[in-house]
């Protein structure tokens, strides 16, 4: 089996998954536990910022975390791997527009109680009654996040990352280097 047929395997298992989390986002999934460290790390982060921030700043964390990955990856020239992390976007997106729709409900379960995020955020600027459009949308954004991110995995699944881009990364050891670590 040749890079580009395992590489287009896992497209496929990502794809396949990926539908299986679009059409039930607010499922238990194999990376929510992640995403809800990373959400609620994003109140302390943000945390400095004022109260607004603090609030918006676990899903604006969600969301930064991941994307960190997909710069790093396309700073990187690799487009297949930049892809995944995209991917990542795409299922907090999901997840995100669960909680987004249900600022007026208030039916989920929070993490330690408190207060539901979107209920504050939406409430505060006069959007509350928006909220489950506002959460279809969240929703669609990330539909078409995971289309492009399969896409693009798909499209990218035979290339190589090339020696540049590899030497960037780790550069080349000096002859000097070479030398004081054999003695």
């Amino acid at each position: 089996m040749t890079q580009k047929h395992v590489r287009l395997a896992a497209v496929a298992l990502l794809a396949f998954y990926g539908i299986v989390c679009l059409r039930s986002p607010s499922a238990g999934r194999l990376l929510d536990g992640v995403d809800l460290a990373i959400h609620e790390s994003g109140h302390l982060v943000f945390s400095p910022l004022g109260e607004v921030l603090t609030v918006l700043g676990g899903t604006l964390f969600q969301l930064i975390i991941p994307a960190t990955f997909v710069a790093y990856f396309w700073r990187r020239k690799d487009r297949f791997a930049a892809a995944f992390p995209l991917w990542w976007v795409a299922q907090n997106l999901w997840n995100i527009s669960v909680y987004v729709a249900d600022a007026r409900a208030e039916l989920l379960p929070l993490a330690g109680g408190g207060e539901h995020d979107w209920a504050y955020l939406l409430g505060r600027a006069g959007w509350l009654a928006r909220d489950v459009a506002l959460g279809q949308a969240v929703h669609a954004t990330g539909v078409a996040t995971f289309s492009v991110a399969i896409l693009m995995a798909a499209a990218n699944a035979s290339t190589k990352l090339d020696a540049g881009a590899a030497e960037e990364i780790i550069p080349p050891a000096s002859d000097s280097a070479a030398r004081s670590l054999t003695g």
